[in-house]
């Protein structure tokens, strides 16, 4: 959808300028003009490039064959059945990028990745991919010009910072390996899902697949991820005492450090199909820096939403079967785990059932969080009841059942019974 019209062509260069001058230069700063092109030229080249990098740089995570064989069955492959799960591990793992590497991180090599549909990296398509990349960035100043004698200080530990960061995205993206042993990979995921009653080879909803995933981070013990937890919406509530109930428990006894959380909602947004009022609201989600993403889709597919142009939905679509990688050799490749283009949908295409995720860092990130997500709610909600609410207080406040679980029975009688529920409520993913 291109833009018409000069005004409109006005409009999208104004917000450019701005956005580009937000992320990477301050009011007195800007490209330098060159033969037979203005500054809003470079400006928007610039943003291109910017959505590229940031767009690529997202783990992309596909159907996948010839991998070892899921306990309890035959398959070795996922392609048919697997897309839910495939989408609930992106907006995983995009969650783990926020958290240990920082929105403002992009992969060195993403502009090396070949890109497979040059038409979809338009200067519109990068109008309206999620604003929260623009927000994230606008308050970072620019560093002082160093002295020669800085410059070799600032060099070592660039060239540190870049090395943790390439460790900690090797490492994430070996968490969701197609093994057995892998965290957050596919045979982890299934092992959960049995729990409620689902298994290889069955069709899993998105509201399943939240559970699956706060499942899979509660239960893993790897040292890295003792600082993060996953907390799913009851009924399209969040109880912000249960919240932080979950953010200030640690394991070890000497931490005090309160946890990040991943917050997620599953949510229908209209009946049989997806009420087309929901736009403004879901497009304002996606602009916020807490959001991680959608899982999501229309019927029959099952897709992760990133972002949005217009009235479409820009996602990542897991419907490739790919070739197993072994992500516990040293340097496994690592181009199949990063998509070269993205695609859009239009929004009336999208099926109501979706599971929305945020990401807060702390205590205090929540409750920001929880502010500007209530008042778009409150905003979009308009006569209606608004799609989710957070509300003070536990849960068991509110005369809902608070059990505890234990390692033979992960998810309890009340969970079980949910988790049914939404088995059979949603569409079928192909």
């Amino acid at each position: 959808m291109e833009a018409t019209g000069t005004d409109e062509v006005d409009k999208l260069k104004t917000k450019f300028i701005s956005a580009w001058n937000n992320m990477k230069y301050n009011e007195n700063k800007l490209l330098p003009a060159r033969s037979g092109c203005t500054i809003e030229d470079h400006v928007i080249a610039g943003n291109v490039e910017e959505f590229r990098k940031d767009f690529i740089s997202r783990i992309w995570l596909t159907y996948r064959e010839e991998f070892p064989q899921i306990e309890g069955s035959a398959f070795t492959t996922d392609c048919g059945w697997g897309c839910t799960l495939r989408t609930g591990q992106m907006l995983l793992a995009q969650g783990l990028i926020l958290h240990f590497l920082g929105r403002a991180w992009t992969w060195p090599d993403a502009l090396n990745i070949e890109n497979s549909d040059s038409d979809s990296w338009t200067s519109n398509t990068v109008k309206k991919f999620t604003a929260s990349f623009e927000a994230s960035l606008s308050g970072e100043s620019e560093l002082k010009t160093p002295t020669v004698s800085q410059k070799e200080t600032i060099r070592r530990h660039s060239d540190d910072h870049e090395m943790r960061n390439e460790i900690y995205h090797r490492k994430i993206i070996s968490w969701f390996g197609d093994s057995p042993l892998a965290l957050f990979g596919l045979h982890q995921l299934i092992k959960y899902g049995k729990k409620s009653g689902k298994k290889a080879g069955d069709w899993y909803g998105p509201a399943v697949v939240a559970h699956i995933l706060r499942k899979a981070v509660e239960e893993a013990r790897h040292p890295d991820l003792q600082g993060i937890t996953i907390y799913v919406a009851q009924d399209c509530t969040v109880y912000s005492s249960d919240v932080i109930d979950k953010q200030c428990t640690s394991m070890a006894s000497d931490n005090t450090d309160d946890k990040a959380v991943i917050i997620l909602i599953p949510v229908r947004l209209g009946g049989e199909r997806t009420n087309t009022d929901y736009l403004d609201f879901v497009k304002g989600i996606l602009s916020l820096e807490y959001c991680v993403g959608i899982i999501g889709g229309k019927p029959k597919q099952s897709y992760y939403f990133a972002g949005f142009q217009d009235d479409s939905l820009i996602y990542m679509d897991p419907h490739y079967c790919q070739s197993f990688v072994d992500v516990s050799i040293k340097d496994f490749p690592l181009e199949t785990f990063h998509c070269p283009s993205p695609k859009k949908m239009s929004f009336r295409k999208m099926d109501p059932s979706c599971t929305i995720g945020f990401y807060c860092r702390n205590v205090q990130d929540f409750k920001r969080a929880s502010e500007e997500i209530t008042k778009m709610l409150k905003i979009s909600s308009k006569e209606k009841y608004p799609l989710f609410t957070f509300v003070n207080g536990h849960s068991r406040d509110y005369d809902f059942t608070s059990t505890t679980t234990n390692e033979e029975d992960l998810f309890s009688e009340d969970e079980k019974k949910r988790l049914k529920r939404f088995s059979t409520e949603e569409f079928v993913l192909l």
